[in-house]
C-alpha cells in the first residue's frame, strides 16, 4: 500500500462527517461534545488538506458541495471501519476496569436492574456502569450500548443473545375506574373503556383486539411513550394500561383487569455484539446479568 497520500487527520474527517449528518457546526459540536469553532477549524483544515470545498452556507445551515457529497459516503465507510476496529480491540480487552453501558426498557431499568447492578458492583467495584433506560432499541453495532435487555430476540447475525426468562404482563386499572364502567367483567364492557398507548401506531390496539377486545382509535385518548407517565395515568384512575406483573401486582392502587383472558407473554433476552461479547468486563456483566435475571 502507498501510505504517502494518507496525510489527513481522522478527527478532521470525523468532524466533516458529523457536520454533514447534523447539518450545522453547532449541531455537530453538540453531538461530539465539542465546540462550534473547533469543528469549523477541523473542517476548514480538512478542506485545505484535500484542496476542495466541502460545504456551502445556505441560510443558517450548511449544504454539501458536489465534492462533499461524493466524499461523505467514503467518510461513513471510514466511520464504520473505525467502529469495527474499536469493537475488535474491546473484544480483546482483559481488564476489569472501565465502563459498561447497559440499555433496558424503562420498567426493567427502574425496577429490576438496580439490585442486580449493586450486587455485581460489590464484586467488581472497578467497573462503572451506565444505564440507558429507554424503550427505543439502541444500535449495538454502533456501540450505542454494550449490553441490551430486550423483549425480543434479535435477528442481526452479528448479535448474540440469551433468553433469561419469561415474564407476564397484564392490564391494570384502579377499582374506582373499573366501577365507573358499565360492565368491567366482560370484553364487551371493557371495549368501551379508555386506554393509554405507547404511540399512535396500531400495534398495541391490534394486540389487544387479538385478545378479544373491540377497540378503536378513539379508545386511546392518552398516548405516552414514557411508562412512568403511563403508570401515573393508570394509578390516578384515568384509564387502563399495561404493566409487568411484578410491578403491577405490587402496587396496591390497582388490580388486574380480566387476568384470565387479557394476559401477555413477555420474554426477556440478554443481547450483546459478538465482538464486544468477548471483552472480559463485558462478559462478566453479561454472565452475571443472565444468572441474576434467571438465565
Amino acid at each position: 500500500m502507498d501510505w504517502g497520500p494518507l496525510t489527513f487527520d481522522w478527527n478532521r474527517t470525523r468532524a466533516f462527517l458529523v457536520t454533514a449528518e447534523e447539518g450545522s457546526f453547532s449541531a455537530a459540536a453538540r453531538a461530539l461534545g465539542s465546540t462550534q469553532p473547533t469543528l469549523g477549524r477541523q473542517v476548514a483544515a480538512l478542506e485545505e488538506d484535500l484542496g476542495v470545498t466541502l460545504f456551502e452556507r445556505v441560510g443558517r445551515g450548511l449544504e454539501l458541495t458536489a465534492t462533499g457529497l461524493a466524499l461523505v459516503e467514503h467518510g461513513r465507510a471510514m466511520a464504520e471501519a473505525a467502529m469495527r476496529f474499536s469493537r475488535v480491540a474491546e473484544g480483546h480487552s482483559i481488564s476489569l476496569e472501565g465502563s459498561v453501558r447497559i440499555t433496558a426498557g424503562e420498567v426493567v431499568a427502574a425496577h429490576d436492574l438496580p439490585p442486580v447492578l449493586m450486587a455485581i458492583r460489590a464484586r467488581h467495584p472497578r467497573i462503572a456502569v451506565e444505564v440507558v433506560a429507554t424503550n427505543e432499541v439502541r444500535d449495538l453495532s454502533r456501540r450505542e450500548a454494550d449490553i441490551a435487555l430486550r423483549n425480543f430476540r434479535p435477528s442481526e447475525p452479528e448479535l448474540v443473545a440469551r433468553k433469561v426468562r419469561d415474564d407476564e404482563g397484564y392490564l391494570y386499572a384502579t377499582p374506582g375506574y373499573l366501577a365507573s364502567l358499565d360492565d368491567a367483567r366482560t370484553l364487551e364492557g371493557l371495549s368501551r373503556a379508555e386506554f393509554v398507548a405507547f404511540d399512535t401506531t396500531e400495534v398495541f390496539r391490534t394486540g389487544l383486539n387479538a385478545l378479544g377486545l373491540d377497540l378503536t382509535p378513539e379508545s386511546f385518548p392518552y398516548v405516552a411513550a414514557n411508562q412512568a407517565v403511563q403508570w401515573a395515568l393508570v394509578t390516578g384512575g384515568a384509564c387502563i394500561g399495561v404493566m409487568m406483573a411484578g410491578v403491577g401486582d405490587a402496587d396496591p392502587r390497582v388490580v388486574r383487569v380480566m387476568p384470565e383472558t387479557l394476559r401477555f407473554d413477555v420474554p426477556l433476552w440478554l443481547t450483546s455484539h459478538r465482538e464486544v461479547r468477548t471483552s472480559w468486563r463485558v462478559r462478566v456483566w453479561f454472565d452475571w446479568l443472565a444468572e441474576a435475571r434467571g438465565g
